[in-house]
C-alpha cells in the first residue's frame, strides 16, 4: 500500500506530494525523505473555510480571527503518494542556467519580481509580529510549505544582513532563490548565539519576576503594619472608654457615701433634738483628698456598724426566710470573691494587687486566644500559681465562675473550648479592672 505523505527526516515536515518534497529540498537543502502512512493533517475552519495543516496553524488562526471550530477533513483529502512523478531533469536545469547565462551575455536585463508565497501563511506570520519582508523571505526560502518551517528558518537566519530585504526572483523563472548556505562551524556559532540569547532572556524574566515578588512582599508588609496600627488604635479607644466607665463608677460610689453621710448627720441632729440644718447655709469648703479619705473610712465604719445593728434587729423581730431573696448574679459573685480575697489579705496590698493582676492575665489570655489549650489549662500544684492565686481565699473560686473546672483528681483547672463565653470573660475582666483601680473596692 502506497504511503499517504512524505516526511522530511531532517525537520519532520509532512509533504503531500513529490513536487512539494522537491520544493522543500531546494529551499532547505534537506534530502532525507521517507514514505509515511500518516496523512497530512487537514483541519478546515467551520467559519471561514481556511485549511490548516498543523495544530500550530490552528492556534495562530484562532488567535488572529477568534474562530475555534474546525472540521477534521484529513481522511477526505488523503490520497496515496505517486512516487513515480517525474523529477525535473538535470538537463532542463542546465538549459535554464545556459539560458540565463546567454541572456546575461547578450546584455538583456531580466525583470526581477517578488516571489509568490502562500497569502494565508503570510498573514499569519504578520499577525505574529514579523515584518512583510521577513515573512516573505522565510516562506520563500523554507519551501512555502508550513508555518513551522518558516519560523525555524527565521530562527536560524535572524542575524543575516539581508533579513529585512524583500527577496526578488526573475519574472520568467519558476525556481526559487538559493538558500544561503552555512558551514558547520557557522551553524554551531549561530546555535550557540541563539542559546545565549535565550539564557539572557530567561535571566531577565527571572529578575523581573523577583522584582514583582519583592513589590508584593513590600505591599503585604505595609498592609500588615496598617492593620496592626488600626488594632492598637482600637485597643487604646477601648481602654480609654473602660477608664471613663471606672471613673463614673467611682464618682457614683463617692456620691452614695456623701448621701449616706448627710443622712447620718441629719439623724444625729434629730436624736439630739437639734433643728434640721438650713439647706441655704453656706457649704463648707471642699475637703482635701486625705481628709476626704479619712471621712469616707469613718463613714464606712459607721455604716458597717449600722448594718450589723440592723441585722440584729431583723433577726430579733422576723425570720430571714420571710424576706424576698434575689439570686446573686455571676458578676456579683465574682465581685464577692475579689472582695473576700482583699479583706482576707488587707494587711498586704501588694499581694492582693499581684493576685488581681495574675487573674486578669489568665482571663485576658483565654479571651484573646480561645483556641490555645495552654491558656485554658492551669496546673494547681504550680508553685507560682499557688503563691499568687491558689493559696488565697477566693482566687480558685473566681476562676471557676469564669468556666474553669477541676480535672484529673483536682490536679488541673481546665476550661473546655465549647464553654468559653466571651461575655463572662469580659465581665470578669471588668470586675478585675475595677478592683485594681478603684481605691474604695472592698471597703464596704
Amino acid at each position: 500500500m502506497a504511503g499517504l505523505s512524505l516526511r522530511c527526516g531532517d525537520c519532520g515536515a509532512q509533504l503531500r506530494s513529490v513536487e512539494e518534497a522537491q520544493a522543500h529540498a531546494e529551499a532547505t537543502n534537506h534530502a532525507n525523505f521517507v514514505e509515511s502512512s500518516d496523512a497530512v493533517l487537514n483541519l478546515v475552519c467551520s467559519d471561514c473555510g481556511k485549511p490548516c495543516r498543523s495544530q500550530t496553524e490552528v492556534d495562530l488562526h484562532t488567535k488572529r480571527t477568534g474562530h475555534t471550530e474546525f472540521a477534521d477533513k484529513t481522511a477526505e483529502a488523503a490520497k496515496p503518494i505517486d512516487l513515480e512523478a517525474p523529477l525535473k531533469p538535470a538537463a532542463e536545469d542546465a538549459m535554464d542556467v545556459d539560458a540565463a547565462a546567454s541572456a546575461s551575455a547578450s546584455g538583456e536585463q531580466q525583470e526581477m519580481v517578488v516571489p509568490e508565497v502562500n497569502k494565508e501563511m503570510l498573514a499569519d506570520l504578520e499577525g505574529m509580529g514579523f515584518t512583510l519582508a521577513r515573512a516573505t523571505r522565510a516562506l520563500h526560502f523554507s519551501g512555502n510549505s508550513t508555518i513551522e518551517g518558516a519560523i525555524n528558518w527565521l530562527s536560524e537566519h535572524q542575524e543575516d544582513a539581508d533579513i529585512d530585504e524583500m527577496p526578488l526572483v526573475p519574472a520568467n523563472s519558476k525556481t526559487e532563490a538559493d538558500k544561503p548556505s552555512l558551514t558547520p562551524e557557522e551553524m554551531k556559532i549561530k546555535a550557540q548565539e541563539l542559546r545565549e540569547r535565550a539564557r539572557k532572556k530567561k535571566e531577565e524574566e527571572e529578575r523581573r519576576m523577583e522584582r514583582e515578588r519583592e513589590k508584593e512582599r513590600i505591599r503585604i508588609g505595609k498592609e500588615l503594619l496598617e492593620a496592626k496600627r488600626i488594632e492598637e488604635q482600637n485597643e487604646r479607644k477601648r481602654m480609654i472608654e473602660l477608664r471613663r466607665l471606672e471613673k463614673e463608677e467611682e464618682k457614683r460610689a463617692r456620691e452614695k457615701i456623701r448621701q449616706k453621710l448627710e443622712e447620718d448627720k441629719a439623724e444625729r441632729r434629730r436624736k439630739l433634738g437639734l433643728p434640721p440644718e438650713d439647706p441655704a447655709a453656706a457649704k463648707p469648703s471642699a475637703p482635701t483628698p486625705v481628709e476626704e479619705k479619712k471621712v469616707m473610712i469613718l463613714l464606712t465604719i459607721n455604716f458597717a456598724a449600722e448594718l450589723v445593728k440592723s441585722s440584729k434587729l431583723l433577726r430579733g423581730n422576723i425570720t430571714l426566710s420571710a424576706l424576698p431573696i434575689r439570686p446573686a448574679t455571676k458578676a456579683e459573685r465574682m465581685r464577692d470573691c475579689l472582695r473576700n480575697l482583699k479583706q482576707q489579705n488587707k494587711e498586704d496590698d501588694a499581694k492582693v494587687k499581684r493576685a488581681f493582676q495574675t487573674l486578669l492575665t489568665y482571663i485576658g489570655n483565654v479571651a484573646k486566644n480561645p483556641d490555645e489549650e495552654k491558656f485554658r489549662k492551669i496546673r494547681l500544684t504550680n508553685a507560682t500559681f499557688q503563691e499568687r492565686v491558689g493559696s488565697l481565699n477566693g482566687g480558685i473560686e473566681f476562676l471557676e465562675l469564669c468556666g474553669f473546672e477541676k480535672l484529673e483528681g483536682n490536679e488541673f483547672l481546665f476550661l473546655a473550648r465549647e464553654k468559653v463565653d466571651k461575655a463572662i470573660l469580659n465581665t470578669a475582666g471588668a470586675e478585675l479592672n475595677s478592683a485594681i483601680t478603684n481605691p474604695f473596692f472592698g471597703v464596704l
